[in-house]
């Protein structure tokens, strides 16, 4: 693998399914997809059958609850060592130039591999790859068992760039009609089509690599994203999959715990499948992506929701009555100058928003989470859940008992200034997208 240090970028070996496969019935969505939804993978199973498919490949997290989950995870290093040995897998160097077509839109996007050494998802991490969103690390292990003794990795993982004039991808896409094409497939389930194109051209992969280390200069980075000159440099966002990618990590480490000596680990170091991650780039000013805000709904509440609030941060806040949620709404999604955070409140017997003064925080979700978080330590109510949809904060926060809490949706050109000023996002600060136009599981790669 064809390595670019400076940039945590490896030019990657990957691995598709042989000529001949059925590809609408190989390619299957990220395992954390329909998590409450066992119809739709019993829907897949049936279309898959016994097919050689990536459902084989990979745990359906709305399986994780099932009684026997160690059978299920060496069924699946078995299947993956199967292919391999029988030839299902062919593998193809260079990167993979890919194209997402869903409701009329297409989201470009590149294969490339990832420096785990460069990618740090603790809070307070300054490394060029950075998670933005809270980690929830009791999620890691489980994935960890999966993942640990795996022949292959399959990735759902998107990492975005802030490349607002397209020179990474741009050229890419003005050359692909002279790119091979690998794979291109109808997905199923409604999920729109997928096509990949090996990048053959040894300049349009040193344009990628020429665009990629303009971003990462240190002034670049900093007038781009409107942060103090020194700020360290954030090249690579993680979109989605960033759990993945920690288990990616956590393994990695391990590995290097593991080893016998200085020898040893620089072996390691130097030719180990398991220092990178196979990932998707995707340009975060890419027409297709969308930033979806998520909202909260607290139920069974034990305490008064604004005067909590105001204990919380006092002398700072204040509850405006308003006559609708249509009136919430407008109000929460006109607020832009970021001096007051806005958040919309609604209740059986109440529409109106919060109002917090000299907010620590860049976006609303970032002052109202430490609340909630504190609220629901002390009892402030039963349950706490994470909601798509305007209907669903009005639907569920008009209970008796409930609260609805409307945010703004985030400007995604927000997210890089966010992240290097804040820190990773509070959990659950936005959705990329609808679960159908998540990642479909097709390009795979060796890692052991």
């Amino acid at each position: 693998m064809r390595i670019h240090d400076k940039l945590g970028l490896g030019v990657p070996e990957v691995l598709l399914p042989k000529p001949g496969i059925d590809l609408h019935k190989w390619a299957v969505i990220a395992c954390d997809q329909h998590t409450s939804e066992p119809a739709y993978w019993s829907e897949v199973a049936a279309l898959v059958g016994d097919a050689p498919s990536t459902l084989h490949l990979v745990y359906p997290e709305v399986y994780l609850g099932e009684a026997a989950p160690e059978a299920r995870i060496e069924r699946i290093r078995a299947t993956m060592r199967r292919y391999y040995d029988d030839g299902v897998f062919v593998a193809t160097p260079g990167f993979v130039y890919v194209e997402r077509s869903i409701a009329g839109r297409v989201r470009h996007g590149l294969m490339v591999c990832l420096d785990l050494e460069q990618y740090d998802f603790r809070v307070g991490s300054h490394s060029p790859i950075r998670a933005t969103e809270g980690t929830i690390l009791d999620r890691i292990p489980p994935r960890v068992k999966i993942r640990e003794g795996a022949t292959v990795e399959l990735p759902h993982i998107m990492v975005l760039i802030d490349d607002p004039d397209n020179h990474v991808l741009g050229p890419l896409t003005a050359a692909r009609e002279r790119l091979p094409v690998l794979y291109d497939v109808e997905l199923m389930l409604g999920s729109g089509h997928v096509s990949g194109r090996r990048v053959d051209d040894p300049a349009l992969e040193a344009g990628v690599v020429a665009a990629l280390t303009e971003l990462a200069r240190p002034e670049v980075f900093a007038a781009r994203s409107g942060v103090p000159a020194g700020t360290p440099v954030l090249l690579y966002a993680m979109g989605d999959g960033n759990h993945s990618l920690a288990t990616a990590k956590t393994i990695w480490e391990r590995a290097k715990e593991r080893a016998a000596g200085p020898a040893e680990r620089a072996a390691l170091l130097a030719s180990s499948p398991l220092r990178h991650a196979l990932v998707e780039l995707t340009n975060l000013h890419d027409h297709a992506l969308e930033f979806e805000p998520i909202h909260r709904v607290l139920f069974d509440l034990a305490r008064d929701l604004p005067a909590a609030l105001a204990e919380h941060y006092p002398g700072r806040t204040r509850f405006i009555p308003l006559g609708s949620f249509d009136a919430v709404r407008l109000r929460v999604d006109a607020q832009h100058d970021g001096s007051v955070h806005l958040v919309g409140l609604v209740t059986a017997s109440a529409a109106g928003v919060l109002e917090i003064d000299r907010p620590g925080h860049n976006l609303p979700v970032g002052t109202l989470q430490p609340f909630l978080d504190a609220f629901m330590q002390t009892k402030g109510a039963r349950e706490i859940d994470y909601v798509h949809g305007a209907d669903a904060v009005t639907r569920l926060g008009s209970r008796p008992g409930a609260a609805g809490l409307y945010l703004p949706a985030m400007r995604k050109q927000e997210l890089f200034r966010s992240v290097a000023l804040d820190g990773a996002l509070p959990r659950k600060t936005f959705s990329m997208g609808e679960a159908h136009e998540k990642r479909f599981y097709l390009e795979a790669r060796r890692i052991a």
